[in-house]
């Protein structure tokens, strides 16, 4: 009898583990949510480690980009899919953390809604500047501002991006004063860059880089920890006038939340030797960005420090969206 009763509850262990233990993952097509319109950095990168992924599981890997709302849109579906596995999101730190200090009710909570998986990348900010500024480097600029105080701007491509977040926390840790311009888009505040309307912007390396290349302007620093080996002979910020600075712009892969955590190992390894492989460090190299990696627990932490850092920043600037 009581082998019976033994047997009995056995069966009914089995019969309530999760599919995952089940079944090996993955055994059906996979997700990634872009919440973004396709073609920027962030869809590239989700279609190439969707791709591989698909190559090394047998299994179809569809990209489904879902923008909106400064990427909220796509960021609340990913948040409200079921937590197997099979949906993920490929997103930005704006959605992830800088949206939920900007916005009132991003319809999310970017840390309690998702189990991080890996961080995929990184992109620097070129500090830049008209190419006659008469300033050519960090310590330059900070001196002439300091001299032409009340006079002094900096333009951004619009209010609550990491331009203009780069450019207040610089403002900040700099000590000096600056005006902030905002335009809609980096092509119009590159423009009147180039013409001496700006004085400073932070922008990224895709967009500005080519404009430095040609001549147009010139790169004063980089906005990394460390120097980018795409640009070795450009400064950090940081060892050029204002230590302990960094901003950068960043993309990672999530789950929803409570994802098992054999799931989210697997697809940490899995990327993490994707993104190790020669082609895509070059890829990003060529878009002017850094291979991320590590664990989820780092991603964990690197998000909510993140968030922490641009929420002061835009509390203590009064920075909204409109």
């Amino acid at each position: 009898m009581k082998s019976r009763y033994l047997l009995a509850a056995c069966v009914a262990g089995l019969l309530t583990l999760p599919v995952w233990a089940q079944d090996a993952y993955p055994n059906k097509p996979i997700k990634i949510i872009v919440p973004y319109p396709p073609g920027g950095s962030a869809d590239i990168l989700a279609r190439d480690i969707g791709q591989r992924l698909s190559a090394a599981w047998s299994q179809p890997v569809v990209i489904e980009n879902r923008g909106g709302a400064a990427g909220m849109t796509g960021t609340q579906a990913a948040a409200r899919s079921p937590a197997d596995g099979y949906t993920l999101m490929l997103t930005a730190s704006g959605p992830q953390a800088i949206a939920p200090s900007l916005y009132p009710k991003p319809g999310y909570d970017p840390i309690k809604d998702f189990a991080p998986v890996v961080l995929t990348s990184r992109y620097p900010l070129l500090m830049v500047a008209p190419a006659n500024a008469p300033y050519s480097d960090t310590k330059q600029f900070i001196e002439w501002a300091t001299r032409n105080k009340g006079k002094v701007n900096y333009c951004s491509i619009g209010p609550g991006s990491p331009s203009n977040l780069a450019g207040e926390l610089f403002k900040s840790m700099a000590g000096i004063e600056m005006t902030h311009i905002p335009y809609k888009g980096s092509a119009q505040a590159l423009t009147d860059l180039i013409g001496g309307v700006c004085n400073l912007m932070f922008d990224s390396v895709a967009t500005s880089g080519p404009q430095v290349k040609g001549g147009k302007i010139k790169a004063l620093a980089i906005s990394t920890p460390e120097r980018a080996a795409s640009w070795p002979s450009v400064p950090t910020v940081s060892e050029s006038g204002v230590p302990g600075f960094s901003a950068i712009t960043w993309a990672a892969l999530f789950a929803p939340a409570s994802t098992p955590e054999p799931i989210v190992q697997k697809l940490n390894a899995e990327v993490g030797r994707i993104l190790a492989s020669p082609e895509v460090r070059g890829r990003l190299d060529a878009q002017g960005g850094l291979v991320g990696g590590g664990t989820p627990a780092e991603l964990r932490s690197f998000n909510e420090a993140e968030i922490r850092k641009w929420a002061k920043i835009i509390k203590d600037n009064g920075i909204t969206a409109e």
